[in-house]
Order: C-alpha cells, then sequence, then structure tokens
C-alpha cells in the first residue's frame, strides 16, 4: 500500500467526511477531559456547519487530502495569513492509519503547498491535550513559539521557517 496526498475541494463528499472525523474527535476530546461527556449532537452539528473551509481554496489556501491504498486516510489545511506567513490547520488522520507515515506526509505537502504560494513561515495552534500533534510538529522541525492568534482552544503556537 502506498500513500498520495492531493488537493481537494472543502466541500468535496471526502473532505467532509474527513472534517466530520476530525472535528468530531478532537471535539469528544476536549469534553471528555473538561466535562467527562462527549459533544453534544447539536452541538457537533452546529460547529461542522460553521466551518465550510472556504479559506482553504486557491489562490489563499488549500485542502490537502491523503489516500492510503486510495481510501481517504486524513487531511491538512493551509492558508495565506499575509504575504509570507501560512498557517497550518486542520491535521487529521483516522486513528486506524496513524502510525504509517501519513501525518508527516501530509504536514510536508502543506509546507510545499505554502512555499508554492509564497510563504516563508508556516504557524499553526494546538491543544495542550493533543500531545501526538505536538509531538509531530516538533519532530518535523516546529518551535514552540508566542501566541500568533487568540483562539478559544489555542494553548501552543508553533513555527517552521521554509526554507
Amino acid at each position: 500500500m502506498t500513500w498520495t496526498v492531493r488537493p481537494e475541494l472543502p466541500g468535496s463528499p471526502v473532505a467532509t467526511a474527513l472534517w466530520r472525523a476530525y472535528y468530531t474527535e478532537v471535539s469528544d476530546r476536549w469534553y471528555l477531559l473538561h466535562e467527562g461527556r462527549r459533544t453534544d449532537p447539536g452541538e457537533l452539528e452546529r460547529e461542522i456547519a460553521a466551518e465550510s473551509g472556504d479559506d482553504l481554496v486557491p489562490p489563499r489556501g488549500r485542502l490537502l487530502v491523503a489516500r492510503y491504498g486510495g481510501e481517504a486516510a486524513g487531511s491538512a489545511g493551509v492558508r495565506l495569513l499575509d504575504g509570507t506567513t501560512a498557517e497550518l490547520t486542520r491535521v487529521f488522520l483516522h486513528p486506524g492509519m496513524r502510525g504509517r507515515g501519513g501525518a508527516a506526509l501530509l504536514v510536508r505537502a502543506a509546507e510545499d503547498a505554502a512555499r508554492a504560494s509564497g510563504a516563508t513561515r508556516l504557524v499553526l495552534d494546538t491543544r495542550g491535550d493533543l500531545v501526538e500533534a505536538r509531538a509531530l510538529y516538533a519532530r518535523l522541525g516546529f518551535t514552540e513559539t508566542e501566541p500568533h492568534n487568540s483562539g478559544p482552544f489555542a494553548e501552543h503556537w508553533f513555527t517552521k521557517l521554509l526554507g
């Protein structure tokens, strides 16, 4: 089996299914940690619908989908914040696909997309409980830095210069 990474429109059925899986996982993790419950279904549907991904389309953004053996396995988004800085977002792999190199492949493809858009720096934010994500970013050369946004769930901020 091999990995492929290709651009995908955010509203496609594949992208929509990956966004739902991503949001369900990170939301449930937060609520289980902080309130001892899973996400309320109504709240989940409202939040999923509120994030269209319109900022992840060219020329200012890109959504990438990784496939393993032809099956959609994960996604990563990149969007330009200004002329030289891009933001990495929505990095996700289905749990059964983890540990096979797909996350690193997605992040590197996002770095390439950011470079192609003219960015010289890539930033991201994540939560403290997403320890796997933080370890991945550190392993791929991102360094923890000062906040670049004030997102309600942002607890750790990373940056990487794109050479």
